[in-house]
């Protein structure tokens, strides 16, 4: 029989969830514009999108692999939602006055290609995560979370960015180099991120006063 969760421990799950799926959405509208960092380009929404692997594997450090991979599918849900309505918005017609309909489509605007690209790449990606995550955590008896979250974190960004890259700009442009690019950059930022997984980790934990 499961315990039932207090609202000590509920508040910070939904922080953490909330969190995942604001990312989530923020990622894929700031796809559209471009970085250069150093050689590489990206997408301006690589940043708001590894965050979700860091609240991925604070939830499956904390509440476990059933709760990750409920927000997983709930992120989906949201995703697939945030699609809709965009492509709605860009097909009602716009008011007589409304002068910004083009550059509204540039920012916008995504082909069904670019859709189903992302929604493959971060189910793959995310339930691999927390499957991984809590296979390292069950091998370890949950030692080394600095081995988990990156081994977990870097080999799921990998298989997002191989997925995305090979179905968004397949024939279109040489995908090797965007992989290589898209994963350097996302396993930087997850080396980088390794402090903030322990210290959301021991606040959480302080905050409810329980272990998962």
């Amino acid at each position: 029989m499961r315990r039932r969760m207090n609202s000590r421990e509920l508040f910070p799950l939904l922080l953490f969830s909330g969190l995942f799926c604001a990312c989530l959405v923020a990622a894929a509208v700031l796809a559209a514009k471009i970085l250069h960092i150093g050689p590489i380009s990206v997408p301006a929404g690589v940043f708001a999108y590894c965050i979700t692997f860091v609240c991925a594997d604070v939830i499956s450090e904390i509440w476990g692999r059933r709760c990750a991979n409920m927000v997983v599918l709930a992120g989906f849900v949201g995703l697939v939602c945030v699609f809709v309505l965009i492509q709605l918005v860009l097909w009602w017609p716009a008011a007589p006055f409304w002068d910004r309909e083009e550059a509204f489509h540039g920012v916008l605007g995504m082909t069904p290609r670019i859709i189903a690209a992302s929604l493959a790449a971060y189910v793959l990606s995310q339930f691999h995560d927390v499957w991984l995550y809590n296979l390292l955590k069950d091998r370890m008896q949950g030692r080394r979370l600095w081995l988990r979250n990156n081994l977990a974190t870097i080999l799921s960004q990998l298989i997002d960015s191989v997925i995305f890259i090979s179905i968004a700009f397949y024939g279109v442009m040489p995908v090797c180099p965007l992989i290589i690019g898209q994963w350097t950059v996302k396993a930087a930022i997850a080396l980088c991120d390794t402090p903030l997984v322990y210290a959301a980790v021991w606040c959480v934990r302080r905050h409810i006063a329980v272990k998962a």
